[in-house]
């Protein structure tokens, strides 16, 4: 559309006479106009011809006439091809531009032996040939450069994506982690007796009694873990304390393991002394978990050793293993939820057997780390 309507105007330009008159029937101009045209309407598929085409047609123009309308279409050859073209080629295109115009202005003086004629021709022939060139290499630096801003905006939306999404995942574990920790122990001890009411006839009313106010105890305990929890996931702005647990708690946890069936012993050396809050939940709940895993796999005998030293605290949890085969649900989340704990505030973590049963031990940093 765009090279029928140039070739029309420039069918007009040439029937009111702007081209130089020679000997040459005027009817042959349309010849090299129309080359210029056929260049234009490969402008986008084929810039390289273009400038091919646009190169024969002015040739042929300036040979018969020249023409003002050929003349204008070249510089529309030239802009295409060094806008749509190979970005390698654009200094040749500079180069030929240049040549063109040296090559106008001495042509112009063998002719004329005028300088001013020299001039003159420079420039236009600069003007006709640089000009276009120029523009298109200035327009498609700017192209360039809004595309590579789009590819950094858009790099910038996936890095900020997979930030968003690596918060979730974090979260959830974090969720996941605390779900596990605070409610394993509860429910744990509720299965093992209730299944040791079930599967025993012989209990007297107060043993039966005794299990069942433990088994009610460990559900209000429970409940009441995990209404704070959902408390603390409703809370707006920074996270809260809701359920401020501590490492010198731990004697809770030994009592309850003791109330379920477990012969629990602690033994706490060094100075008790406040830590960071992220520690000491770390610690109570290595405790708390290594404690369930005893009540579902272990012997019905613990030990909890809670160490204080100058730079970092250390929690030992030991208990002899019976060999049984434990019916309770597990896959194994306990551990990796302790490791990951210690690793969070940046301790060490040890867990597997030992001579005479199972150990578990965990070095926790007095100071806080980032995680």
């Amino acid at each position: 559309m765009f090279a029928g309507a140039t070739f029309v105007a420039g069918l007009v330009l040439l029937a009111v006479g702007v081209y130089t008159e020679r000997d040459t029937p005027p009817w042959l101009l349309v010849f090299p106009l129309l080359v210029g045209c056929v260049g234009v309407a490969l402008r986008r598929r084929a810039p390289m011809a273009t400038l091919a085409l646009g190169v024969v047609a002015v040739s042929g123009d300036l040979a018969l006439g020249p023409s003002v309308a050929t003349i204008v279409i070249f510089t529309d050859n030239l802009y295409a091809a060094t806008l749509y073209g190979p970005r390698r080629y654009i200094n040749w295109i500079l180069g030929f531009a240049a040549v063109m115009a040296v090559g106008a202005g001495t042509a112009a003086l063998y002719v004329t032996h005028d300088w001013r004629t020299v001039a003159l021709m420079g420039v236009q022939v600069g003007v006709v040939v640089t000009t276009p060139v120029l523009t298109a290499v200035l327009v498609r630096q700017h192209r360039d450069q809004a595309r590579a801003e789009r590819a950094r905006a858009e790099q910038v939306a996936r890095l900020v994506e997979l930030d968003r999404q690596a918060a979730v995942n974090a979260e959830r574990t974090r969720m996941a982690r605390e779900l596990h920790d605070m409610i394993a122990n509860h429910f744990s001890a509720i299965a093992i007796q209730s299944t040791a009411v079930l599967s025993r006839k012989d209990l007297s009313p107060q043993a039966v009694s005794k299990v069942l106010e433990s088994i009610r105890e460990n559900s209000v305990q429970g409940m009441s873990e995990m209404r704070s929890m959902i408390e603390l996931l409703r809370e707006e702005g920074e996270e809260a304390e809701a359920i401020r647990r501590r490492l010198a708690d731990s004697a809770e946890l030994v009592e309850r393991s003791t109330q379920s069936g477990v012969a629990t012993e602690l033994d706490v050396s060094g100075s008790a002394r406040d830590l960071p809050p992220s520690v000491d939940l770390a610690g109570y709940r290595i405790v708390q978990e290594a404690l369930t895993n005893v009540l579902k796999h272990g012997d019905k005998r613990a030990s909890v050793v809670i160490s204080y030293e100058l730079e970092h605290v250390t929690v030992t949890v030991e208990n002899a293993v019976n060999g049984r085969t434990n019916e309770l649900p597990g896959a194994g989340a306990g551990l990796i939820g302790m490791r990951e704990r210690t690793a969070l505030v940046g301790g060490e973590f040890e867990a597997g057997p030992y001579e005479g049963g199972w150990r578990v031990r965990a070095t926790l940093p007095t100071k806080e780390q980032p995680s």
